[in-house]
């Protein structure tokens, strides 16, 4: 070393001995850049590794010494201090390595002994700590939370193990496990998911308190209620395949598991113990886990099994009052939950002889209340009745048809006392669902309930008998020309129901009902215009929407559908319409306030008000009174519909911007109009906006199988033009959105609508198999031999449509480049092949002109054969013409054309060079 860098190591340890760490430090990095032996280098960076222990930057002490250790391995200043930067790093087992060097080299020296037999103390209490239970959770959480972290078979070991031992398990369950352990069952990897599932076992086994979860603790709940729907899923899966053996499964009879678990949530229905929320739990399990999720499955015995065995339980929980608390803790939703769970069973069921027992059920039960067991029998048999109206309404008119009930109905909405009248008056409400029905009780029921809504002093009454009257006056529904009331009385209704929906001094129970007869009485075109202009009460109701009364949900859909007129109705047909005037019969009349202008108007002003954020948040609802019907409605009156033509009026994202992602699970789940709709609406958003924008992330993968869902032959041409469309975009942006639509298996159903007779619809499957051909899987499909689609591109290379000629052409050019071979198979699909290729030469489309050159420098590439019978036709002077052009990727590539077949030697260029 110079004498410089002598000078800045001395200056740099008389400023480490006054203190100075940073001064030294910057001194001896100086010194580095002076050209030092390696011996002086060793040096230098012990002292700076000396000046981070100081500095307590035990990371960069241990790479300075280590760099130290490098230039000279003898060098024991810079063991001492790395073993000392790894001690306080917690790395004990290298740091006792170090020091075991450092005695090695100087056996005398006290302060490296001393050093060693505090370390090894310290590795024997570690010892000690990592045996104990709480250093194996905290070790588990690291493993979990290290995404560096490799070897599935090591977390499994920590999680199951742990989960074995009491105190572990206590453990697990006291540190937030059970949402890591959520985070694994997510995961969809199957050794995570089993080893998260047996490690609930463990803490849920013998344990009831941790299968509710604590007081308040909702997360823990829907936790086990997660697990409890993936063992249901597998072991209907197993029940599907008919396993019979260990062999195939390593539970033997899944069948009678299954039917073990739902006959303990049957019981846990009616026990009086269980909380209000634990009961809607197990409603939404059994919401879940009994009907079968696709009506092609032809086996619904455990439908059959759950009636039988469990109607009786569930109607219990239906005919339950909340106010004042009756036997059973129920919530606001226990209800809604079970009148769901009823009509879900009633649909599953095929026959019907298997009706027929539904009802025999249901009707026996109702008697039993209804008969013998005084006022207190009659109003819990009159709620029972109301349950099925919500839900199987079949079976509720029948049970409304038994001896005396709709008597004591009417009779008791006259009673003195509050909650005989709410249970009457719900009913009355409920029953009025027909038109039929409607008609009875306006002419016997309306004058009643005008009396209630006048006179009671109840608000919970009035605004009951408010619902009554709305849903009698819009019984005609949006027929113009039947109107059940006088001219203005909807206007009225409706207006009050403002009034109370914007009253925030009501509880969110009872301001329900507001909305509910807002939802019937938005059928009237004119309420609907008061709606939307009423800011107030469109903020109240999209308040309401996001509260804990999730009952209110299809209301406030049902509102929003009839205000913007999303619901399917078919134009009826102008000869028929007059053929039922001359037959002088009833013909349904538009309200001149639902043509498409003030429709459009009216969409525009939900938007400004922030109605697509309100529908976001209600389909990320898990709630089971989030039915099928009300996920169909959602996409219709928030999210899809707002198209009244190929492009939308305004933006659709909410304020959160996740509006376009809330339609994914709609699209996945939910009944077959409501996928569609919202897959649709997804189709929409990908052709109008630029779909990484709009779906960022992962998102963009999910899209891929609600589009492809609406290529089947089921959905309209619309549909699957749409469909086409969003998927050429998804095709053009990577390789891997090509994967997943070939793994969705869309490429035979696209090339399908490749020979559909509607221009656009082939235009658009032509555009998408184009962008699809730069995937290697799709190249293969179109060399393998034996099949047409060459032949194809190459045809409708020549058609009329422009813009079925600029796709095909452009496939064409596609894989031509990508696939030499399929040049030389060219000429043999068609005779006309080399018409084609001029006309799109001579076109005056510069994008089909330039698709037409790059076919044309491809086949002279390819093979010289080939080349040769080009510049034997008339090819050869379009392309002199086209190289003589101003500068363009068309000249480049006539030009290139030529030179290539100079180099074969078919053609030789003018004396001037050209």
């Amino acid at each position: 070393m110079g004498e410089l860098g002598l000078q800045l190591r001395k200056e740099g340890n008389e400023l480490f001995k006054c203190g100075d760490y940073e001064g030294a430090l910057t001194a001896y990095t100086q010194a580095l850049g002076l050209g030092a032996t390696p011996q002086d280098q060793a040096i230098l960076h012990r002292n700076r590794a000396a000046c981070h222990l100081k500095l307590e930057d035990y990371n960069k002490a241990e790479t300075e010494a280590s760099k130290a250790i490098e230039k000279d391995g003898g060098d024991v200043k810079a063991l001492y201090r790395r073993s000392q930067a790894l001690e306080k790093l917690g790395r004990l087992d290298q740091a006792v390595l170090d020091l075991q060097r450092c005695v090695s080299l100087e056996p005398k020296n006290k302060v490296f002994q001393e050093a060693l037999r505090n370390i090894g103390g310290q590795i024997q209490e570690k010892v000690r700590y990592m045996s104990s239970t709480d250093a194996k959770v905290e070790q588990m959480f690291q493993i979990l939370l290290d995404p560096q972290e490799k070897g599935t078979e090591k977390k499994q070991k920590n999680l199951v193990v742990l989960a074995r031992e009491d105190a572990g398990a206590e453990k697990i369950f006291r540190s937030n496990g059970v949402q890591l352990l959520q985070r694994l069952l997510d995961t969809g990897e199957a050794d995570l998911m089993l080893a998260a599932l047996r490690t609930l076992v463990g803490i849920c086994s013998e344990h009831q308190s941790r299968v509710g979860g604590p007081e308040g603790s909702q997360a823990v709940s829907l936790a086990a209620c997660h697990l409890l729907q993936v063992i249901f899923d597998a072991l209907k899966e197993g029940v599907k395949k008919g396993f019979r053996g260990k062999e195939g499964a390593i539970i033997v009879d899944p069948a009678r598991e299954l039917k073990i678990l739902i006959s303990n949530l049957l019981e846990l229905l009616t026990e009086v113990g269980v909380s209000g929320q634990g009961r809607d739990n197990a409603l939404t399990l059994l919401i879940k886990a009994v009907p079968r999720k696709s009506l092609k499955d032809p086996n619904n015995s455990l439908t059959l099994w759950v009636i039988d065995q469990g109607l009786k339980k569930i109607l219990e929980v239906g005919g339950s009052v909340q106010e004042p608390p009756g036997e059973l803790a129920v919530t606001a939703n226990s209800r809604m939950s079970a009148s769901v769970l009823l009509s879900k069973l009633f649909d599953d069921l095929k026959c019907d002889a298997e009706r027929e027992n539904f009802h025999r059920l249901c009707e026996n039960y109702i008697k039993s209340w209804f008969e013998g067991q005084g006022l207190a029998g009659k109003l819990r048999a009159i709620q029972t009745v109301s349950c099925l109206l919500q839900g199987p309404c079949e079976a509720g008119n029948r049970a409304l048809e038994l001896s005396g009930v709709m008597e004591s109905v009417i009779a008791l909405c006259a009673s003195e006392q509050e909650e005989e009248q709410l249970v009457a008056v719900e009913a009355l409400i409920h029953a009025a669902g027909k038109a039929k029905r409607a008609s009875f009780i306006t002419a016997n029921g309306v004058s009643l309930l005008k009396d209630l809504y006048k006179r009671s002093e109840k608000d919970s009454i009035r605004i009951r008998a408010l619902v009554g009257l709305c849903k009698l006056g819009s019984a005609g529904g949006t027929d113009f020309s039947m109107k059940q009331f006088a001219e203005g009385s909807t206007l009225k209704l409706a207006k009050q129901c403002r009034k109370w929906l914007c009253n925030d001094q009501m509880d969110a129970g009872t301001r329900r009902w507001a909305v509910e007869g807002l939802a019937y009485l938005t059928f009237d075109a004119d309420v609907k215009e008061e709606f939307v202009e009423d800011e107030a009460a469109l903020k109240a109701l999209f308040q309401l929407s996001t509260s804990e009364e999730r009952s209110v949900l299809f209301a406030v859909a049902s509102a929003l559908v009839n205000c913007t007129n999303s619901y399917d109705c078919e134009e009826p047909d102008p000869k028929m319409v007059e053929l039922a005037k001359y037959a002088k019969q009833h013909v349904p009349e538009q309200h001149p306030k639902d043509k498409p202008a003030f429709v459009r108007a009216r969409v525009k002003k939900l938007l400004a008000a922030g109605v697509v954020s309100a529908m976001t948040c209600m389909v990320k609802t898990e709630s089971p009174v989030l039915t099928g019907s009300c996920r169909e409605l959602a996409p219709l009156s928030g999210l899809g519909g707002w198209w009244f033509g190929p492009y939308p009026p305004g933006p659709i994202s909410g304020t959160d911007g996740s509006s376009p992602q809330a339609l994914l699970p709609l699209a996945l789940e939910g009944t077959d109009v409501g996928q569609t709709k919202a897959a649709q609406a997804l189709a929409k958003l990908t052709i109008t906006s630029n779909p990484e924008m709009t779906f960022p992330g992962e998102r963009i993968y999910e899209v891929v199988r609600p589009l492809v869902s609406l290529l089947h032959l089921s959905c309209s041409g619309l549909q699957n033009f749409e469909a086409l469309m969003a998927l050429t975009n998804l095709a053009g942006i990577s390789e891997r959105l090509r994967q997943k639509i070939l793994k969705e298996k869309a490429v035979p159903m696209i090339e399908g609508y490749m020979f559909e007779e509607h221009e656009m619809i082939r235009r658009a499957a032509t555009e998408c198999m184009c962008n699809l051909a730069m995937s290697k899987e799709v190249q293969d499909l179109f060399e393998a031999t034996g099949n047409d689609r060459l032949k194809l591109l190459v045809l409708y290379s020549g058609e009329d449509d422009e813009l079925l000629r600029r796709a095909a052409a452009g496939g064409l050019a596609m894989l031509t480049s990508m696939r030499p071979s399929l040049c030389s198979r060219i000429p043999q699909v068609t005779t006309h092949w080399l018409e084609i290729l001029q006309a799109l030469l001579l076109s005056p489309n510069q994008e089909l002109q330039h698709r037409g050159v790059v076919v044309a420098l491809n086949m002279v590439e390819a093979s010289k054969e080939i080349a040769g019978t080009l510049m034997e036709s008339e090819v050869l002077e379009i392309l002199s013409v086209l190289a003589k052009g101003k500068e363009s990727p068309v000249t480049r590539a006539a030009a290139a054309c030529l030179g290539k077949a100079v180099e074969y030697g078919l053609i030789k260029p003018h004396q001037d060079g050209e």
